[in-house]
């Protein structure tokens, strides 16, 4: 029996022996994971990383925002012209078409609309606010037809 009882003492310090082994070289690892190469820590690196996380999200939050305003600042900008040539006076006359009308309308219908009125002697211009696609003054059937134009280009996006 002491045979066997001293085996099983030479097998107990050899396997403590490996196990003592694989704890340092585990202790080594564990120890080059958390101090690195350049000497910092896991904890400076984590907060490194949460730091550069943050910015980001700030950055995202930042863009979100430009780019809500910019689509505000777009939908109120012309995004529709239209133009109509006529002759104001009508009949066989030698000015041809160089009187017009131009409505710039944003996305919502709100704008304006020009018109020039062309003869000999002068030129008059003449320029009338739109909402929501109509004037609470008198429109020609010219500046109508200028709004219906840009009406249509609207719809059309």
């Amino acid at each position: 029996m002491a045979f066997s009882t001293d085996i099983i003492i030479y097998i107990l310090s050899g396997s403590s022996l490996v196990l003592a082994g694989v704890v340092i070289y585990l202790h080594q690892r564990l120890k080059k994971i958390l101090c690195g190469k350049s000497g910092s820590d896991l904890e400076s690196s984590l907060n490194t990383l949460i730091e550069r996380v943050s910015d980001i999200e700030e950055f995202r939050r930042e863009s979100e925002k430009y780019l809500s305003d910019l689509e505000q600042r777009v939908r109120r900008s012309s995004q529709a012209v239209e133009t109509v040539r006529f002759n104001a006076f009508g009949g066989g006359g030698n000015g041809g078409n160089q009187s017009f009308a131009t409505a710039l309308l944003d996305e919502y219908g709100n704008g304006v609309v020009f018109s020039s009125i062309y003869s000999r002697e002068r030129v008059s211009v003449f320029a009338k606010p739109i909402k929501k696609f109509t004037s609470e003054y008198e429109l020609s059937e010219e500046e109508n037809q200028a709004i219906a134009g840009a009406q249509s280009r609207l719809k059309s996006k």
